[in-house]
């Protein structure tokens, strides 16, 4: 499940105590970064921890709480809005709030509305895999692969890809920054997949390693050693066609 970043902004001491109270005992997809007392205050927590959610009180000294349109270019984090006045609702939904909430808070409604907030985040991941398959589509070459990531969609560029490492029915995807990610996709699968690329080499039935990658290979021991010194293995009846594409590329 995908954990989301929330602020709680509210000049009532109590109003943020009990809502924060109510996210934490109903809410598992929410953390509470900070609470904040008021809207200039919460500007800076927001630019400092970049939320997904902002919890924001309307009726506040100084500042309104639908007044924060004024200090960001742009707002790419969503809203609830929490008010004791009916009222403020079409006010809300003008500056794109996922959703409103009337003082007192009920249980239901805040567990209905961060519902609506994650549907409208997955919906937002959605747009992204559709950009990733048109990207795939005017490409000649498969340029990008979507796989799930706590409960989301990552999009990975496969110029970033190292290897990809069997583990039983799960294979291991190795990126050149480092980071790793499991997914519930065999070998044979990717291999497949990336089977026109031409950068992607079967080197063993545990291994499956980006030629335009590799620094060095063993034939002694029969390893290869991709960039970030990450070692993988080669078969003994892989050898003389590795040797070949590894020969041709280093020619380019």
């Amino acid at each position: 499940m995908t954990i989301y970043d929330a602020i709680i902004v509210d000049d009532e001491r109590s109003a943020r105590e009990i809502l924060s109270g109510l996210v934490v005992r109903f809410c598992p997809q929410l953390k509470i970064v900070d609470k904040c007392t008021g809207l200039k205050e919460a500007v800076e927590s927001i630019k400092k921890n970049k939320p997904a959610l902002v919890f924001l009180d309307i009726e506040m000294p100084n500042y309104a709480g639908y007044e924060i349109v004024s200090f960001f270019e742009e707002i790419d984090f969503e809203i609830i809005f929490v008010t004791a006045y009916d009222q403020y609702a079409i006010k809300a939904f003008e500056v794109s709030a996922v959703d409103y909430l009337l003082k007192p808070v009920t249980i239901d409604r805040l567990k209905a509305s961060v519902a609506r907030f994650v549907e409208k985040q997955k919906r937002t991941n959605s747009h992204k895999s559709y950009t990733a398959l048109k990207d795939n589509i005017n490409s000649p070459i498969l340029s990008k692969i979507i796989i799930p990531h706590l409960g989301s969609q990552k999009i990975i560029p496969i110029s970033t890809i190292l290897a990809f490492e069997a583990k039983e029915a799960y294979s291991t995807i190795h990126l050149l920054n480092g980071e790793k990610y499991m997914v519930s996709k065999n070998l044979k699968h990717f291999e497949n997949l990336l089977e026109e690329n031409g950068t992607f080499f079967r080197s063993h039935k545990s291994w499956l390693v980006n030629i335009s990658r590799v620094k060095t290979y063993s034939k002694s021991q029969l390893t290869i050693t991709l960039e970030n010194d990450l070692s993988c293995k080669l078969s003994k009846y892989k050898k003389p066609n590795f040797e070949d594409l590894f020969k041709k590329n280093a020619d380019l």
